[in-house]
């Protein structure tokens, strides 16, 4: 059997995932909070509840989650910047300069968030969520069920 290069080329990229990622977000958060700046650190230090709008063609996937339970949001924090790779953490120019990848900065070059929120409400394709520190309009890119017995995701 021959094998062409253009074919070994194709095999290669689709081992490799193709070269590149693709994301497609599934839904956005709609909340009061508009600016990053109003939004806090983490949503246990006081994010209020938000609306999770889920896209038409997502909407079947949140069948089966209920009021109640423990979610976790993956979000895609738009408004961050993409060239920072060390930050004071927490905005705390006290505390030295930090590698993104040690912090929970939103700054970094692929901005992916993490949310773990309670489903408060689910009403077709939305569900009411929180806390969470996202801010109006940041799309999401996933959820999660947070699996019984485990302390973090």
């Amino acid at each position: 059997m021959v094998v062409k290069k253009t074919d070994l080329a194709r095999m290669r990229a689709r081992a490799e995932g193709g070269g590149r990622a693709q994301l497609r977000p599934i839904g956005v958060i709609r909340s009061v909070l508009k600016t990053r700046g109003e939004a806090p650190k983490q949503g246990s230090e006081g994010a209020p509840d938000a609306w999770l709008e889920v896209s038409a063609f997502a909407a079947q996937g949140l069948e089966g989650l209920a009021a109640g339970e423990d979610i976790i949001v993956v979000t895609w924090l738009h408004r961050a910047r993409r060239d920072v790779l060390k930050v004071h953490p927490r905005s705390d120019r006290r505390r030295p300069l930090t590698g993104v990848f040690a912090t929970r900065s939103p700054d970094r070059p692929n901005p992916p968030g993490l949310h773990r929120v309670t489903v408060r409400r689910v009403a077709q394709n939305r569900l009411r969520i929180g806390p969470i520190e996202a801010i109006d309009g940041t799309p999401v890119i996933d959820i999660k069920r947070v699996l019984s017995g485990l302390q973090d995701f």
